[in-house]
């Protein structure tokens, strides 16, 4: 059995670090290198940076940022937003990242997924899926969760996979910032369906959230926010929690 990941994100808007709750309701949630260079020390396991409002704004990623804190440290770093070409993920490798995360551009042109794939691998491919329950069925929405797509989210995961994605990054965005838990039920869905990593988002509040993820479906990987940015549960209590629980982490 593979061990779990845990795995904080920075949401990045105007170069700090923000949370909402169910994609609105923004706060500031601090220093993105600082909290970075923190999350290191505490043992995380990976890193995913997402310019949360790249896309709705129509620019590129924030590579100077990037460049700041892939200096400050040594585990894996994901970096999403407003990446649309092979050539916008080169630059993001030149400034430090080793995974870039797709979302919106993936939608709009699924190609992407497989001319990233190609130039650099399915491992440095994930594709991020913000997914939503509409009249009881799961489905995709792009644009900082601005717009419902046509796609299902169970029909889009198995898309992504066999165009070349080699981790799904899903994000529930009903349970998104409420604490409440992950959306076990998308969840377990999404992993069982496909034969790649899939990283739970939205919704942990407390370590039995984690638990449950990673009981109850075949999640790779935990990912949270502002539990982790304002203290709440820092990650060495999680991990001897996860630990004392029979759950492999790493």
């Amino acid at each position: 059995m593979l061990k779990k990941r845990i795995i904080p994100c920075l949401d990045i808007k105007n170069g700090r670090t923000v949370k909402g709750v169910n994609f609105v309701d923004i706060k500031d949630a601090g220093d993105p290198i600082e909290l970075a260079k923190k999350y290191v020390k505490d043992g995380a396991d990976e890193l995913i940076f997402l310019d949360i409002t790249a896309t709705l704004e129509d620019r590129k990623t924030l590579i100077s940022l990037v460049e700041k804190i892939a200096e400050e440290i040594n585990i894996p770093f994901t970096v999403g937003g407003g990446i649309s070409s092979v050539e916008d993920a080169l630059a993001l490798i030149k400034a430090g990242a080793d995974k870039v995360s797709i979302n919106s551009s993936a939608v709009k042109n699924p190609q992407l997924i497989v001319d990233l794939k190609e130039r650099f691998g399915s491992q440095f491919v994930v594709v991020a899926i913000d997914t939503k329950s509409v009249d009881g069925r799961g489905k995709v929405f792009t644009k900082g969760g601005t717009y419902e797509t046509r796609w299902e989210t169970l029909q889009w995961a198995k898309e992504v996979e066999e165009l070349g994605a080699g981790e799904i990054l899903l994000t529930s965005m009903n349970s998104d910032g409420t604490k409440g838990g992950f959306d076990i039920d998308i969840t377990k869905k999404v992993s069982e369906l496909v034969n790649i990593p899939v990283i739970a988002s939205g919704g942990a509040g407390k370590v039995k959230h984690f638990e449950e993820v990673f009981t109850k479906t075949q999640a790779s990987a935990g990912l949270a926010a502002s539990i982790f940015h304002f203290g709440e549960i820092p990650i060495p209590r999680l991990k001897e929690a996860l630990k004392t629980n029979n759950i492999l982490v790493r």
